[in-house]
């Protein structure tokens, strides 16, 4: 991965942030977007201060926003010339609420980034990678995006629709030489995961932290630097051939029977 030039979206905490320091150790050159200006800026300071020769864009960007994508993308390529990677990574959970309760405008809001900032994304990204004729392409579904996930219906529709424009991707752009792989990340000790928590028991979170564990074959939740090795593979050219998979990084969760 040394001098990729690999773009991460939602990088300023999380699973973006996780991959962006892993990269880093490598000697990637990275673009880091995402819609918080402040923690973007800390998530930078903290990438320099443990790799301090790492090349470093900053984009504060909504993804749910087209101009706003096609702006980061024009601005990558201006400063760096190409785009090797993209690790395509922004998005929300939204409410927890049963399907006929949910609440329309925050539905929306999770089509608009989980969905709708995922294909910009693509849309704008896959041009660059053509002309090379060379990318590697990681989307971010869920668990979520393989199985049902109980009160979360616009995260499990919108992570449903990121694994299926996965496929598409592969097929239509791997003569181009890009590899388009999606994860499928289950409960990963993140700042999203934690606000689950609280969610689900507003009393107590480490209690339903504690819960949801025990339901894992591993009995824990997985690390963020756990998914960020699996991501940098998919992202190199040790990577030659996997592409159009939704890989599943959740402790073998997701081969349970139902929610139980």
């Amino acid at each position: 991965m040394k001098d990729k030039v690999v773009v991460i979206t939602g990088a300023a905490m999380g699973l973006g942030f996780a991959v962006a320091k892993e990269l880093a150790s490598r000697g990637s050159k990275l673009v880091l977007v995402d819609y918080n200006e402040e923690k973007l800026n800390e998530a930078n300071d903290a990438i320099l201060k443990d790799f301090p020769e790492t090349k470093t864009l900053l984009v504060t960007a909504d993804v749910s926003s087209e101009e706003a994508v096609k702006a980061y993308v024009d601005k990558t390529v201006k400063e760096f010339g190409k785009i090797d990677g993209f690790y395509n990574n922004a998005g929300i959970e939204g409410k927890q609420a049963p399907l006929t309760e949910y609440d329309v405008n925050i539905f929306k809001k999770v089509i608009d980034i989980n969905l709708n900032g995922v294909y910009y994304g693509l849309r704008y990204i896959i041009p660059v990678m053509q002309k090379q004729n060379f990318g590697r392409i990681v989307n971010v579904a869920s668990v979520g995006g393989i199985r049902g996930v109980l009160n979360q219906t616009p995260y499990v529709a919108s992570k449903h629709a990121v694994s299926g424009m996965t496929k598409q991707a592969a097929l239509e752009y791997g003569k181009d030489g890009i590899l388009t792989n999606a994860i499928a990340p289950g409960a990963i000790l993140t700042p999203m995961v934690a606000e689950a928590f609280k969610q689900v028991n507003p009393e107590d979170p480490a209690k339903a932290e504690k819960e949801y564990a025990s339901r894992n074959p591993t009995r824990r939740l997985g690390k963020p630097e756990e998914v960020a090795k699996l991501v940098t593979y998919l992202l190199s050219e040790e990577n030659g051939y996997v592409s159009g998979q939704t890989i599943a990084i959740d402790g073998g969760e997701s081969n349970m029977y139902g929610n139980a």
